[in-house]
């Protein structure tokens, strides 16, 4: 179970519930409700080979953003994408494939992620960014 210090909206500076707020209102009709959004557990190291920005925990309503979004050079726009990714989980259905895995990012995810304004604008800035948050 996660100690409660780490479960927070606020961070030094983004507020991630004004954030999914906004998000919510603009492009879901305010119906995503009963969300948590929090910062989630600063790692001790980074991660050599990946980085993950965002995950959701759907079953307990609970959005996670990277603590390490949380700095200046991150602008608000990035992360504002990054918190609509994860809203978007919650709206479009898992697919089970051929071989029986489950697809979360599915046809019909990436083509309502593209709708997204700015999306082209933040995925180029993902990639020129990238190298920041791994060794």
């Amino acid at each position: 179970m996660q100690r409660q210090l780490h479960l927070q909206h606020e961070g030094k500076y983004f507020d991630l519930r004004e954030i999914f707020d906004r998000l919510n209102a603009r492009h879901f009709r305010a119906r995503l409700r009963g969300y948590t959004v929090v910062w989630g557990r600063r790692r001790r190291q980074r991660p050599k080979e990946y980085f993950v920005f965002g995950t959701i925990q759907e079953e307990d309503r609970v959005i996670r953003i990277n603590p390490a979004l949380d700095q200046p050079f991150v602008p608000l726009w990035f992360l504002q994408y990054v918190m609509y990714h994860e809203m978007l989980h919650s709206v479009v259905p898992d697919e089970i494939d051929t071989s029986g895995r489950r697809r979360v990012h599915t046809e019909e995810f990436y083509r309502r992620e593209r709708q997204y304004p700015g999306y082209y604008r933040a995925r180029r800035w993902e990639e020129e960014n990238l190298a920041r948050f791994l060794r």
